[in-house]
């Protein structure tokens, strides 16, 4: 019952959160390309870095959609025309959009999902941002260096005393929980409890859990003494950050794609890291972490 009523609160959040990226609707500006983001700190700095690559170097205008939900309710609004691009990671497309099974190289990965985009959604896969933004298996610092733990295999032995926190997507994506525990044989004391991103860290410090899911470039892990423990039979699939752009409105707008690809290879992963904890660290404005990070590459 409780996994039924969370599929319903999903299914409805999908449909309120496609609804509402009518163009009309916007509550920030009306534009000529729609850049929506998922819900957390790294994707807004994405989206708005996006945004304003375009507005720089072209003569669109750009009506942003931050905090629109998930990757399944980003796929859904870009697949039905209601927003134009967002930043994905490879893995979670690969497995969790495409339902393909987990590939190790990110060469393999980024290929396949090219093409499988193009032919099944007509939608552009651009060039990696640089960096790869991978699901981080978090524990406070105290646990790690009481039971001497750095890796997943080595944490299995005291997780039947833990408890575990996971976003939604984590609990019901191919390559999420249930393969994990398959993987490393990861138990808990009772079922790990849906929590929102935006809570897991306080959660862990607070000792409401034991491990959570982040992402490998929170600014928050260094900053609130967490450990990642190495995901050492390398379950997880590479998670590079890349463009997601409706080929439609490339044919529309050709300088756009000029603009986007100006954008690859130009984060590497400590820089992303250093550019989240600006924003949740130091509680710097999106807009001027994100100018400022542009002028310091040259764009």
């Amino acid at each position: 019952m409780k996994k039924f009523l969370s599929l319903c609160l999903l299914t409805l959040a999908l449909v309120i959160a496609i609804a509402s990226c009518s163009p009309n609707t916007n509550t920030t500006s009306s534009g000529d390309i729609i850049v929506a983001s998922k819900d957390f700190t790294e994707q807004d700095i994405l989206g708005e870095l996006l945004a304003q690559q375009i507005e720089a170097t072209t003569n669109l205008k750009v009506a942003r959609r931050p905090r629109l939900g998930g990757s399944f309710v980003c796929h859904s609004a870009i697949t039905a025309g209601k927003i134009d691009a967002y930043i994905e990671y490879t893995g979670t497309a690969f497995t969790g959009i495409l339902k393909q099974q987990v590939v190790n190289d990110p060469k393999i990965v980024y290929a396949k999902l090219k093409q499988a985009y193009a032919q099944q959604f007509n939608l552009e896969v651009m060039p990696s941002l640089g960096f790869e933004n991978t699901f981080a298996m978090t524990i406070r610092g105290e646990d790690a260096r009481r039971y001497n733990l750095q890796t997943l295999s080595e944490a299995t032995k005291y997780t039947p005393q833990w408890r575990g926190g996971f976003g939604y997507e984590f609990l019901e994506r191919e390559d999420g929980f249930a393969g994990l525990a398959k993987t490393y044989n990861l138990r808990f004391a009772k079922p790990p409890q849906i929590m929102d991103l935006g809570l897991i860290y306080r959660a862990l410090i607070q000792k409401q859990v034991d491990m959570v899911a982040g992402n490998s470039t929170d600014g928050q892990i260094a900053r609130l003494g967490l450990v990642v423990l190495k995901d050492d039979k390398q379950y997880f699939p590479p998670y590079e950050a890349t463009p997601i752009v409706r080929k439609d409105i490339l044919e529309k707008y050709p300088q756009l794609k000029k603009a986007i690809a100006q954008l690859a290879g130009k984060i590497s992963a400590d820089e992303m890291r250093q550019l989240n904890y600006l924003v949740e660290g130091e509680l710097q404005d999106i807009k001027d972490v994100v100018r400022e990070f542009r002028k310091s590459k040259g764009l």
